[in-house]
């Protein structure tokens, strides 16, 4: 990455969001004169990953630094759009305002906990990984506590957390293929694979940064048009987030018209989890209130143990600027969850309202069966019509949808132009796409740089070390691709057990390794160990076994466990065994000081 490219980033992003505007302009007017939707949505989805992958090109590099770190040249705020774009997955982008939809205001526990968690990244973490100076999160505990049996540790940890979340979005990319391309969403998966290697093998983490700023520009616009869209045609004005409440209002008073109390639980013949449709308002204490507060409480903690989300600030040139940098990150982020609840909201409405033209509930299944978005949803899979008393007529819970395309659907419902639809598909894509390169790359430089070269083979030569890593990520994502392509579980529900994984295994060991000079090696693995292990063994059992959960404590929050043995675990053992030498102690009191020099040496 050279000095005059960073020199010019704000006109070179510039020239590429105009350029993307004056392409959505054009694919507006194509359709205008004609040109099917088929082809528009094949067309925005290459024509962006043709982009992605010409800059993933562009900044190939055998460099070690650039690989791993982007040579720590990235300006916080670049680095805040990026952060942003490898946060904002598929689960955020494609999944989020689906739960919202069918699940309602339980599911905003996401949202308060996804957002939270980057308050205690800014806290407790980033500014003082930044600071040691090291690679990868397994870099940092390998050197913090010593030894290479809690770098293993910590390698297995990263790598069932991050493999659990790129299935997740190799996932949203084959449901969005799949759609865009017609084809087979068994197909879409290795379609959406392909594109996110050739994103981020040749360049690392240098490429993956530079692709995923080029990604943010596009999700955020492919969000935020739909909803500012429907808002202004409802009535709510052009500014949703502030007037949707109305559109609440408005759905509670259509619900039990619609008989959504007895709500519908049914497994779809096309696969996939359970479609259930809830009330979309607050719940009323209790056990509710219980099981918003833990999930949000792990995906926090979750949030702040994620590898790939942590190594995106080793990449910032100071340690100020780590610090910025999440500041810039909250921001972009808060752009898409603070409009999350409006789209779900709206979505809803213009299934439900009888006064708007695309209300599809209460009319008769024949009529709803020939609306061309039902057809086109259909003939992929991810919808069904069910007149469970036959009556010829459609209630809401004989309308079966997955969550996961509640988004890319909302504009076919809302009657928007298929351009539309074919910028949310792009947007779509590039959120999951960037999500996967961050994920795929910290799997792939866990691997090469703390399996391979700091434990099998540590004389192993740079070019050696980076074909490691390049094969490592083509293996990596075929076995994701595979493993999604089963269906498994949501999109978000993959999503919440990585970051329960995460949270069990590393978040007391990054915390005290910064915070605890006490904590020693051997307190460090019974935490990673222990805490992983017990985690597991609960999901096991509630999910696979049909244990019962404890106090409420489902498959989604079974890193309230984990975390909890690993902590206590963690200082038990550091306790009864000997503490850590005066140089380790010295080297965690540096890493706390935001000034001087990196802790570690910036060679490796």
């Amino acid at each position: 990455m050279e000095g005059k490219f960073t020199d010019n980033l704000g006109r070179i992003y510039g020239m590429y969001t105009g350029g993307f505007i004056g392409f959505i302009l054009l694919m507006a007017i194509c359709e205008q004169m004609g040109m099917s939707a088929a082809t528009i949505g094949i067309l925005f989805v290459a024509f962006t990953i043709v982009v992605y992958a010409g800059i993933g090109w562009l900044s190939r590099t055998m460099e070690v630094s650039a690989y791993y770190v982007a040579g720590r040249e990235v300006p916080a705020v670049y680095n805040g759009m990026a952060t942003a774009a490898d946060w904002m997955s598929g689960a955020s982008f494609v999944a989020l305002a689906g739960g919202i939809y069918f699940g309602g205001y339980s599911y905003l526990a996401f949202i308060v906990g996804w957002t939270g968690g980057y308050v205690l990244v800014n806290s407790l973490m980033a500014p003082y990984l930044r600071k040691f100076g090291c690679y990868t999160v397994p870099d940092f505990i390998g050197t913090r506590y010593g030894g290479n049996g809690a770098r293993l540790c910590a390698v297995i940890v990263l790598v069932v957390a991050s493999f659990t979340y790129v299935t997740a979005q190799i996932n949203a990319t084959g449901t969005i293929a799949a759609r865009a391309l017609q084809i087979p969403f068994e197909v879409g998966v290795w379609f959406g694979l392909l594109g996110i290697l050739l994103c981020s093998m040749l360049g690392g983490m240098r490429a993956v940064t530079w692709t995923q700023v080029a990604q943010y520009i596009v999700l955020i616009i492919a969000y935020l048009i739909p909803v500012i869209w429907m808002s202004n045609s409802q009535g709510f004005g052009i500014i949703p987030h502030f007037g949707y409440g109305e559109a609440v209002a408005r759905i509670q008073e259509l619900e039990p018209v619609v008989q959504l109390g007895a709500a519908a639980v049914e497994k779809p013949p096309f696969g996939g989890v359970k479609i259930l449709s809830v009330p979309h308002f607050d719940p009323q204490g209790g056990m509710q209130s219980w099981s918003f507060a833990t999930l949000a409480i792990c995906m926090m903690m979750g949030t702040a143990s994620l590898p790939h989300i942590l190594m995106r600030y080793f990449t910032t040139p100071s340690v100020r600027d780590a610090r910025k940098s999440v500041a810039y990150s909250l921001f972009f982020i808060f752009l898409l969850y603070f409009t999350a609840p409006a789209l779900a909201t709206l979505t809803k409405l213009q299934l439900l309202d009888p006064t708007l033209a695309t209300s599809i509930i209460g009319k008769s299944i024949a009529e709803v069966q020939a609306l061309p978005w039902i057809q086109n949803w259909s003939s992929v899979k991810m919808l069904w019509l069910n007149d469970g008393n036959g009556d010829g007529i459609l209630q809401l819970n004989e309308f079966f949808m997955r969550a996961d395309i509640v988004v890319l659907a909302t504009p076919e419902i809302a009657g928007l132009p298929y351009v539309i639809s074919g910028l949310v598909a792009a947007g779509g894509m590039a959120a999951a796409m960037s999500t996967a390169d961050g994920l795929l790359l910290a799997i792939a430089n866990a691997l090469s740089h703390d399996l391979y070269y700091k434990i099998i083979d540590p004389k192993a030569e740079t070019k050696t070390r980076l074909v490691v890593a390049r094969i490592l990520l083509i293996v990596i994502g075929a076995a994701a691709a595979y493993i999604a392509s089963m269906k498994l579980t949501s999109i978000l529900g993959a999503v919440a057990w990585a970051f329960d994984f995460a949270m069990s295994g590393l978040f007391f060991p990054l915390v005290l390794g910064i915070w605890w000079k006490r904590a020693n090696r051997q307190g460090a693995i019974a935490g990673m160990v222990l805490g992983f292990a017990a985690g597991t063994w609960y999901l096991y059992q509630v999910y696979f076994n049909g244990m019962a959960p404890w106090l409420g404590i489902d498959h989604l929050r079974f890193g309230i466990i984990g975390a909890s043995v690993s902590l206590i675990a963690m200082v038990v053992v550091s306790l009864a065994t000997e503490e850590p030498d005066a140089e380790t102690q010295a080297m965690v009191d540096a890493t706390r000081d935001p000034s001087g020099e990196e802790v570690l040496s910036a060679t490796h």
